[in-house]
């Protein structure tokens, strides 16, 4: 059986939520039934399958987050919140 399709809002309207030096702050739900992205009350929420251990959350996170901004993987960069819920990222350029 094939894994539904992930849930993303439209690229811009992420974008809206980063900051003056393109950070955004992301609330983060691993082993989650389903990935979806989600933008509640001016923050983005993300629910990924991976489960929190040995970085696996983080990096499902940073890709789904990617997908949601219409950016590589690799323009992004975790500040803080490695191991916490609450996550802060920033995109490069």
């Amino acid at each position: 059986m094939a894994r539904p399709k992930t849930d993303l809002p439209p690229p811009e309207a992420v974008r809206v939520l980063l900051d003056g030096q393109g950070r955004i702050a992301v609330r983060v739900t691993p082993g989650a039934r389903s990935e979806v992205v989600t933008i509640e009350a001016g923050r983005l929420l993300v629910r990924t399958r991976a489960q929190p251990e040995d970085g696996k959350a983080n990096d499902a996170v940073l890709k789904l987050l990617a997908r949601a901004l219409g950016c590589a993987p690799s323009q992004l960069e975790l500040l803080r919140g490695a191991s916490a819920r609450d996550k802060l990222f920033r995109l490069a350029g």
